[in-house]
């Protein structure tokens, strides 16, 4: 078997850098041997590091507990120990964008699940199974930090996952208009009811800078790549509300669309059923099986019994209908710290290698370790 290749978690300490670890325990490609974080959690071992603010239900992995926590902002004694970085920092946007930058300049790829570099015209923002040409972008990228191996590549928005793809599968018909609302997890705040017990019994008809991403992203992803740049899309014309839930886990849309060409409920059904990306294709270790899974039973998809449906890693849709005012109307859901955040990222990294943009960097050294 071939040598796994090193990864970093760069804000190993919160919530999505915690999932990035417990998903990379014995993953086939990957192996974790750095954690940074703010300086303030450095040269502590990693179990030391989360003690009393570990936030996952499965334990901290023992291949990472005694790796020390390294200050994330110095770069130049990261870099040349790893071959990619997995990137959850909880900075300002310019103070995100520049670490990403000084990381890629470095020669380091960079997965980024931060918002900060979304719009910068010559990075990805990716849902593998539905923009894996945007990967193109990459070579530009690479020209203009002067670097051969290092780039950036994030994920977009994890509430937007529980309907993007289901459009994404319908879009031979056009849709033209979508009006989306999302009830979305306390996870995705970075929080459980633990640390946010006026949740309990509540719903907060509010989330910053939500919105203005869900109604945006989206036309991102299905733009084009001209000159070296992604160019988003100019339809469909999408509106949305975004509401956070007392729930753990798990973004639920419900979603009206319009088209410019009608297909029929039995058409949508097949479209979801047969659609398969390049994961599929390539059988990524990620990668569900099934991308979407229908729900016959009008009381599904639930968050609390479909979440997880192919390891947290496929989209669910139900009670698609016709609708007064749209042409239908449907339920969507996907897990948001899986799909939506460090599972996503995994899977844009398993991607990456396999379409030859990480290849291995450093020669064999073992983790920094007490």
């Amino acid at each position: 078997m071939a040598e796994k290749l090193k990864a970093g978690i760069v804000g190993g300490t919160g919530m999505v850098g915690q999932r990035f670890i417990a998903l990379l325990e014995n993953h086939p490609w990957f192996e974790v041997t750095t954690i940074a974080a703010s300086a303030n959690s450095a040269g502590k071992p990693y179990e030391q590091s989360v003690q009393g603010r570990w936030k996952l239900s499965t334990p901290i992995p023992e291949t990472v507990k005694t790796i020390v926590v390294q200050d994330a902002s110095k770069v130049e004694e990261i870099a040349p120990h790893v071959d990619l970085i997995f990137c959850a920092v909880d900075m300002k946007k310019a103070d995100i964008q520049a670490l990403e930058e000084a990381y890629a300049k470095a020669g380091v790829p960079v997965i980024s699940n931060n918002s900060a570099h979304r719009w910068t015209p010559d990075v990805p923002m990716v849902v593998p199974e539905i923009n894996p040409e945007h990967l193109e972008v990459i070579r530009h990228q690479r020209e203009r930090l002067g670097t051969e191996t290092g780039f950036i590549a994030v994920k977009p928005n994890c509430s937007i996952q529980s309907y993007v793809p289901l459009l994404h599968a319908l879009r031979d018909f056009k849709p033209t208009q979508v009006v989306a609302s999302t009830y979305q997890a306390i996870s995705g705040a970075g929080k459980n009811f633990t640390d946010w017990p006026d949740m309990l019994d509540n719903v907060i008809p509010y989330i910053g800078g939500e919105e203005e991403k869900s109604e945006q992203e989206p036309l991102r992803i299905w733009g084009t790549v001209e000159n070296g740049e992604i160019v988003k899309a100019t339809a469909p014309v999408i509106t949305t509300q975004c509401i956070r839930v007392p729930v753990t886990d798990g973004h639920l849309a419900t979603v009206f669309v319009s088209f410019e060409t009608k297909p029929s409920k039995e058409e949508i059904l097949e479209r979801w059923r047969t659609y398969a990306g390049r994961p599929q294709e390539l059988k990524l270790p990620s990668a569900p099986a099934s991308f979407i899974t229908y729900f016959e039973e009008e009381n599904r998809p639930q968050t609390k019994l479909d979440r997880d449906i192919e390891n947290g890693m496929g989209i669910s849709a139900g009670r698609l209908r016709e609708d007064g005012l749209y042409d239908y109307k449907f339920v969507g859901l996907s897990h948001n710290t899986l799909r939506g955040a460090a599972g996503g990222g995994v899977l844009i990294a398993e991607l990456l290698k396999a379409e030859g943009y990480i290849q291995p960097r450093v020669q064999s050294d073992s983790a920094v370790e007490v």
